[in-house]
């Protein structure tokens, strides 16, 4: 870690002290003071009127109680959130996250990101997330619809489509936005598409959502590449995760000519040296919800492993996209071994600290997830566009606009981190160019 400008020590002191026990929110903090010095050196207008102090606590948390009932007839009860963190740029924009692991922290580290994430897109959007400790895995579908109405019967009131516009995260898909969109508008009485992103292509949705966070990060990627004169094509790819992102990162990975070798569940990883088969991965994962020991057994030449990490299987790019800190630094040192040339977060935070720091060491390209990962917020504000104006694009005129947004924000990131004598440091720059656009307006509009 650098260190620390003593205003910024400051703040990250204040910080450690008013949020205890939120590593990972202290972690996503740091990141950013990391690469400020050269910033408040030149613009100390940001330290004066406390701009970083503000930007490090959020406008507004909400937790609440979710009572649901089981199959069985037992009552359940969840714990919901909502941190509408910044509100500059626009109304609050990030998703919804269902998992066991999701308290405070996680929530207010996730939010964090997302303002500097929307901020690159360059669309009109604040940051915020939310969320629950509920785990629709291995719930009915009845079960889950219950959960969903009452996580919304509170959530309602917190959020509206001038005011903050959740989306999906983990665990939160098509179906689950369904369900709460359809308990928003009973409890309202007022069909707000706006209110909520990632929904259904025939109730308000968009064409490239789906696909949007996955295509974004290989989009981003490629751009990386280009810097060094080098393409995606007949490049040997792994994958973590294998879910909407993870899925979607493969798909266009493999459609600019790379090879897919691998991806990850929360039972190990498989290995296939021919190249995912995509439509059997969605069949297993998409549909049927399945494991990836199914495609093991229905792919021939396809090998489960329950040992290891996907990170030990080599390769020349690295796409992390499943959860936060999966990447350490013992499987970044593993990946420099194996010959890796470029890694891009196509999930939250994956790599931790350590791991960035061996990556950077050994000239890896390294592309950090509030750029890299920037498509499916971008391509949810699309979705609120064609909302507003109650419009619906091709798949392809959507794909373009995603394509031009991701190639605008490597641009940013670069530019940045040359202007302020740190030329490749993606990281560095997306954190720089993000961080001053949100000050700049939170400057604008006052003490507020």
């Amino acid at each position: 870690m650098a260190e620390l400008d003593p205003a910024l020590a400051r703040v990250f002191s204040s910080v450690l002290d008013r949020n205890p026990g939120e590593a990972e929110f202290h972690q996503a903090v740091r990141e950013v003071l990391d690469t400020l010095n050269p910033v408040v050196a030149r613009h100390p207008q940001y330290v004066e009127s406390s701009i970083i102090e503000r930007l490090c606590e959020p406008e507004r948390q909400v937790m609440f109680r979710v009572p649901w009932t089981d199959d069985e007839g037992n009552v359940r009860i969840n714990r919901g959130f909502r941190v509408e963190f910044n509100s500059a740029l626009g109304p609050y924009k990030g998703g919804l996250r269902f998992h066991p692991t999701v308290n405070l922290g996680i929530v207010k580290f996730l939010g964090f990101e997302q303002i500097f994430k929307n901020a690159l897109t360059g669309m009109p959007i604040g940051g915020g997330k939310g969320g629950s400790d509920f785990d629709p895995k291995g719930r009915s579908d009845a079960e889950v619809m219950r959960f969903c109405q009452s996580f919304m019967t509170e959530l309602y009131r917190h959020i509206g489509e001038y005011t903050d516009v959740p989306a999906g995260d983990i665990g939160v898909g098509g179906r689950e936005i369904g369900y709460l969109f359809g308990q928003y508008k009973r409890i309202t009485n007022r069909y707000e598409s706006g209110v909520l992103t990632g929904k259904g292509i025939g109730w308000g949705g968009s064409l490239v959502r789906t696909e949007a966070t996955g295509y974004g990060t290989v989009f981003f990627t490629r751009e990386m590449l280009a810097t060094r004169g080098l393409s995606m094509s007949g490049r040997r790819v792994i994958v973590s995760g294998s879910g909407n992102v993870a899925i979607y990162a493969a798909e266009k990975a493999q459609q600019l000519g790379a090879t897919v070798v691998a991806c990850s569940d929360s039972g190990g990883y498989v290995v296939d040296e021919a190249g995912l088969d995509l439509d059997l991965l969605k069949q297993i994962k998409e549909v049927e919800r399945g494991r990836l020991t199914d495609y093991a057994d229905q792919r021939p030449g396809a090998v489960h492993h329950t040992e290891g990490s996907v990170w030990d299987v080599p390769a020349e790019i690295a796409l992390p996209c499943a959860t936060q800190n999966e990447l350490d630094g013992t499987h970044a040192k593993t990946l420099v071994a194996n010959g890796v040339i470029a890694v891009a977060e196509g999930a939250n935070m994956p790599c931790t600290p350590e791991a960035v720091s061996i990556l950077s060491d050994n000239n890896v390209l390294f592309a950090p997830g509030k750029a890299a990962n920037a498509g499916g917020v971008a391509t949810s504000a699309l979705e609120m566009q064609q909302n507003a104006s109650r419009d619906s694009w091709h798949f392809d005129h959507t794909e373009q606009r995603l394509d031009q947004i991701m190639c605008d924000v490597h641009a940013r990131c670069a530019e940045a981190a040359d202007k302020y004598g740190q030329p490749g440091n993606y990281v560095a720059g997306a954190n720089i160019t993000s961080f001053i656009q949100v000050s700049d307006a939170m400057l604008a509009l006052g003490v507020i």
